[in-house]
């Protein structure tokens, strides 16, 4: 199963602070806030929704193609991910932008507060699909996750005239879409990503009803924190699905963009919606116990380990037999 995944790739600023944001906000004055935090530590680390996704699909054995723009400090980044099983040979080079950056601040309850500074992603509407499935071959599914909104709704617009399956993960990029654009994005899709919040936002600014969302699309995953993730289409049954016990928590920053990497792997391998799910819950809590988006590691056997002691030996079986196989 030939995909490409279509996105932001950044560099991640990661602080952390030793308190609650909410102890410094006063009920009444939320009108207007003016507030700053002393934090206790920075890490700048490789990020990016596109090429989180990417990455675990990579160390999970697939050879995703990476469809970003990206900025003239490429060079070590575009190396990482080449050596993690990641096709990127098609992104588009900035000639002077510098790659995205990511500033996010996270408390001791892991709320975060963050901010996105666009750079060489502001590029990205000049990506066309066509001239990188000449190259590559027609995919056979497109992941459309934050990037430049004109991107996406290209993307989105050229998968739904090709007759191309296509997953909609509109997630940070929500806030700054309207009505029509989040309508325009995610009409049509095969699958479409959001959590519990982003699917309120999402029924706020679009004015659809929870059933006239799921009504345009084929499938809807919505991930629910640590009450796991459910997967539903229209006259389908609806799956729960419930996430493994964590090691630690230590920084929540990209679990989200995780779960899509495991998801969009288990549909690459023919698994059912529930492993597909249950494997997006896996990466993503292998995520949380590590700093950085891109900084978990595993081997294939401790892996279906966690794995079967989750969600059983059945289950684990069906992993085993791809995981870290070429595909």
């Amino acid at each position: 199963m030939k995909i490409g995944v279509a996105g932001s790739v950044g560099i991640d600023h990661l602080m952390t602070f030793s308190g609650k944001f909410t102890d410094s906000l006063v009920e009444g004055s939320l009108e207007k806030v003016s507030l700053s935090f002393l934090v206790d530590s920075l890490d700048i680390r490789r990020g990016g929704c596109a090429a989180n996704i990417v990455y675990g699909m990579g160390v999970l054995g697939l050879n995703p193609v990476l469809i970003a723009a990206v900025g003239v400090d490429w060079a070590d980044y575009d190396a990482w991910l080449v050596r993690h099983g990641v096709d990127t040979a098609h992104v588009y080079k900035s000639k002077e932008l510098y790659t995205s950056r990511f500033m996010v601040t996270t408390d001791t309850s892991l709320n975060q507060i963050a901010s996105f500074f666009p750079g060489a992603m502001s590029e990205a509407h000049n990506i066309e699909l066509a001239p990188i499935m000449a190259k590559t071959g027609r995919f056979d599914m497109v992941v459309i996750s934050p990037d430049d909104p004109q991107a996406m709704l290209h993307h989105s617009e050229v998968c739904r005239s090709e007759g191309i399956a296509f997953a909609a993960d509109p997630s940070q990029q929500m806030a700054r879409m309207n009505g029509d654009e989040i309508k325009l994005l995610i009409d049509g899709a095969t699958y479409l990503f959001l959590n519990e919040y982003e699917l309120a936002l999402a029924m706020q600014k679009t004015g659809w009803s929870d059933a006239e969302i799921l009504s345009r699309v084929k499938y809807r995953v919505v991930t629910h924190g640590s009450n796991g993730a459910v997967v539903e289409g229209i006259g389908t049954e609806v799956i729960k699905v419930g996430v493994p016990k964590e090691n630690a928590k230590i920084d929540p920053t990209g679990v989200g963009d995780s779960f899509r990497s495991g998801f969009i792997a288990g549909l690459a391998w023919g698994l059912s919606h529930e492993r597909c799910a249950q494997l997006g819950s896996m990466i993503a809590t292998y995520v949380i116990e590590t700093l950085g988006t891109q900084e978990y590691r595993f081997t294939n056997e401790e892996f279906v380990a966690r794995f079967s002691e989750a969600y059983g030996e059945s289950a684990a079986s069906e992993i085993a037999a791809h995981i870290g196989k070429p595909n």
